[in-house]
């Protein structure tokens, strides 16, 4: 590594939230979200590319504007915000891009990284459905496989959202729903190959709990289309630092959220990333558990555990003087070294003339050290 980012990684009139890297050749790229400056509203902005030599992460160029949002058919007025995107690699070797949107999954596909992205239209039959968001494409044996989260067309509560999966034979789509994987609340796909198989990470709601709220579970997939429906809880809320809202949905009983799951193995430990309790609260974090184990372990009979335990506040990243609103991230590798890529919202509260968040993109390198994992925000 020639030399390390400062951050935030991007310039400081640069909003790039909900940022994922993605290595392609010899450069890193970061496809995100795009807030503006005292916008009314997340992710009003074109969608841009940032990109660095994997081995020079402090060295970012600005590729520019890969997507007009006013080059959508249905978005002429640019009223309509692009939200989180996700990138693959099709074997025709044109690179595609999805985008979460309520009338379905966006589709973007370009033969460079860095420009020339053509609007392809919507990706996924929607029919029976609405509200789509935080679709993740991956390839297995040729067919192209969409998780995603989705309400039925008839449903009128948020917490509808069903974990579905749609099949296409490639990437540009149509895809077609196959069949729902999971019962509504399910949210947050993250699915991990390893060698023991398919596995899937996700979100649930629980109302019985001592400590009600959102929890984070895995499955195995037996194939791509079926969950052999013995799922564990592998990360529960434990601590009043994982309250989302007081009373949110009745008087005395506290909400909690952990989600946003991110997997890695690494020398016989395995670890799972996520992020608890509301962006506004100032206990917002970034935390892990730890489970050690064969790679080859059946990740749902590992002893999952809190770092340092289930009862001790001790997040990997949480609010500074600088930055607050640290969460959902995940990990690269590059060259012996582990990164942390997640997204911030600079500390303001000395700047009246700011209104609204302001979501920075970050790296920061992780440091493993058997069971402890260590990041020194910088910037």
């Amino acid at each position: 590594m020639k030399k390390q980012a400062f951050n935030p990684y991007l310039p400081s009139w640069e909003y790039i939230p909900d940022g994922e890297p993605y290595v392609f050749g010899d450069r890193v790229y970061i496809y995100g979200s795009h807030d503006f400056y005292n916008g009314y509203v997340f992710c009003m902005g074109d969608y841009v590319c940032w990109s660095a030599p994997v081995d020079d992460l402090g060295n970012w160029r600005y590729e520019g504007v890969i997507y007009p949002k006013t080059s959508d058919p249905l978005n002429r007025d640019g009223k309509m915000c692009l939200y989180a995107p996700d990138v693959t690699v099709g074997p025709d070797g044109r690179y595609y891009l999805y985008a979460s949107g309520g009338e379905g999954p966006q589709l973007y596909s370009s033969d460079h990284l860095k420009e020339s992205w053509k609007y392809e239209g919507r990706c996924l039959d929607m029919t029976g459905q609405k509200e789509c968001w935080a679709p993740s494409v991956i390839e297995l044996d040729g067919k192209y496989y969409m998780y995603y989260s989705c309400l039925d067309a008839d449903c009128e509560d948020e917490h509808g959202q069903t974990m579905r999966v749609a099949v296409s034979d490639s990437p540009s789509g149509m895809f077609k729903q196959v069949k729902k994987l999971l019962p509504p609340f399910s949210i947050d796909a993250h699915a991990v190959k390893t060698p023991s198989g398919l596995y899937l990470f996700y979100c649930n709601n629980d109302y019985e709990a001592e400590r009600a709220g959102t929890f984070i579970q895995c499955d195995k997939l037996t194939d791509p289309y079926t969950l052999e429906r013995k799922p564990v809880a592998v990360v529960r809320p434990t601590i009043d630092e994982e309250i989302y809202q007081k009373d949110r949905f009745k008087k005395g009983q506290h909400w909690h959220t952990i989600e946003g799951a991110f997997y890695f193995y690494k020398e016989g430990t395995h670890y799972l990333m996520y992020s608890g309790a509301c962006y506004q609260n100032p206990t917002y974090f970034i935390g892990y558990s730890i489970a050690h184990g064969p790679e080859d372990a059946d990740l749902r009979t590992l002893p999952w555990t809190k770092y340092p335990d289930d009862h001790t506040y001790a997040p990997l990243l949480s609010k500074t003087k600088e930055i607050e609103g640290m969460g959902h991230n995940s990990v690269i590798f590059d060259d012996g070294k582990a990164y942390i890529v997640y997204h911030g919202r600079d500390n303001v509260e000395h700047d009246p003339a700011v209104t609204e968040d302001l979501r920075c993109a970050r790296i920061d390198e992780l440091k493993i050290d058997g069971d402890v994992l260590s990041v020194t925000p910088t910037g």
